[in-house]
């Protein structure tokens, strides 16, 4: 993936390969979802940047966060084990799962043994990463999205752009027709306007949770004080999938959990405050095992590895496992704004996808941590303080290197190293530059040189570098 998304099209960067199904790649034009993408991030950042001013204490709430979520990498093994300690006693069954394949099979079997062979979702990036729904499908039993935005997605066979806002995508008459051409209750002469869409959508869930025996969820946070989980949300959908059903299975990555009940206190002003803009989330569920005559009473947590113990090795890379999914790094990211989520080619896109997807899935995504121009923007937002920018450089400094590129890079740091060769290497670069100039940028060099342009501008060379002006200055 290019570094430059000025220079080469969101739609080149995704692979022809790619595992999304064509409506995700041609949902909106370029120029369309440029247009969604700045008016929706631009709007979030500016909510988010009003009620965070309203905390005089924003900056210490990041900074105990940081130190919560370095705890919790720190005891990892011995707070996932007082978890299911304190949930097994609550009434709640805790699984292990090592991968993916683990987790989807444990929750297939579990719906199988409640008898059912449908489930409502609450929205849940976990069960996104080991592809739930498809394990599902393939096995003869039938996953339902309840968020409005994940129905939307689910309904056009396609797949997530955003953390925060998967359908950020599609502009609203497209809705219409998704909802129109796939949702089989869908009212006649259904209109685009947003009232009779979310109505639409609305009389269709609910029949879905009437009749549902077994949800799933993912959780925000899980106290290993108390073995309870939390799910926050803004749509009511949750709420409904998290009570009324009989069974309910939780698919919880190892990540979230969090030492005390305290800790929430912290969480609950950063997270809302981060993703949606908001002082609090509408909708904020937490339950502690199963109790008879409230809400289901068979209650399975799957505590999900996948790769995460493989990431807590790496001591500047493991600070990827204190993303707590705001999205407030991709609502600042140049690079995202340009592209979209479908260019990353995994579920976590943006910044947080550049430094997660390398770590949980090695070898498969090492393009990733070039996707940006390291601005800093992400790690300015990021509301516990994940330094994007430093794990991004350490993840390049590992990635595979061609060898041409070493050498290059070899030779850059001979020349660089000896000041009389870079004064001279300076001077023959603004000579030798000459016909390759285009308003100030070098965008076509002739090989090995192209090999950088072809997705990168070059700056000129400048025409006095500073020791010629300071040297002009001391005459």
């Amino acid at each position: 993936m290019s570094t430059d998304a000025r220079i080469v099209p969101a739609a080149s960067l995704i692979p022809a390969d790619a595992p999304f199904p064509k409506a995700a790649k041609v949902a909106l034009g370029m120029p369309q979802l440029r247009k969604n993408l700045a008016h929706a991030t631009g709007t979030i950042r500016a909510k988010r940047a009003n009620v965070a001013g309203e905390l005089d204490d924003w900056e210490r709430l990041r900074d105990t966060a940081s130190a919560i979520k370095a705890d919790v990498q720190h005891r990892l093994p011995e707070l996932a084990i007082e978890f299911e300690r304190n949930a097994t006693a609550a009434g709640a069954t805790v699984h292990w799962a090592r991968d993916a394949q683990e987790a989807n099979e444990i929750a297939a079997r579990i719906v199988r043994e409640a008898g059912a062979d449908e489930v409502v979702k609450v929205k849940s990036m976990a069960t996104q990463e080991i592809e739930l729904n498809e394990h599902f499908e393939a096995h003869g039993l039938k996953a339902f999205e309840t968020d409005l935005a994940e129905l939307i997605v689910q309904l056009a066979e396609d797949k997530p752009s955003h953390i925060l806002v998967p359908a950020i995508h599609y502009n609203r008459t497209q809705i219409r027709d998704i909802f129109t051409q796939s949702m089989g209750d869908a009212p006649s002469g259904l209109t685009d306007e947003p009232a009779a869409l979310a109505e639409a959508a609305r009389l269709h869930l609910r029949r879905r949770f009437l009749s549902a025996k077994v949800a799933v969820s993912g959780a925000n946070f899980a106290v290993a004080e108390t073995g309870s989980l939390v799910v926050v949300e803004s749509e009511g959908n949750g709420r409904m999938c998290l009570t009324m059903p009989e069974t309910l299975i939780s698919i919880v990555g190892l990540e979230k959990l969090l030492p005390r009940f305290g800790d929430l206190e912290v969480f609950m002003q950063l997270l809302p405050r981060s993703s949606t803009g908001e002082r609090m989330n509408p909708y904020t569920s937490v339950w502690t095992g199963s109790r008879e005559g409230d809400g289901p009473r068979d209650v399975h947590v799957i505590l999900l590895d996948n790769g995460r113990t493989g990431v807590l090795a790496d001591e500047v890379g493991r600070q990827a496992l204190s993303c707590i999914r705001c999205s407030a790094c991709l609502n600042v990211c140049p690079v995202y704004e340009r592209t979209g989520g479908h260019a990353y080619g995994h579920v976590y896109p943006g910044p947080i996808g550049a430094i997660l997807a390398p770590q949980l899935e090695p070898g498969r995504h090492d393009d990733l941590p070039y996707a940006s121009s390291l601005c800093g923007a992400c790690y300015e937002v990021c509301p516990v303080k994940i330094n994007i920018p430093e794990v991004l450089v350490h993840l390049r400094q590992q990635g595979p290197h061609e060898a041409g590129e070493k050498a290059a890079m070899g030779a850059a740091k001979a020349v660089m190293a000896r000041p009389r060769l870079w004064r001279a290497a300076l001077k023959a670069a603004r000579f030798g530059s000459m016909p390759w100039r285009r308003k100030g940028f070098l965008r076509r060099l002739p090989w090995p040189g192209s090999r950088w342009t072809v997705s990168r501008d070059l700056p000129v060379p400048p025409k006095e570098d500073f020791r010629d002006w300071w040297k002009e200055r001391q005459r």
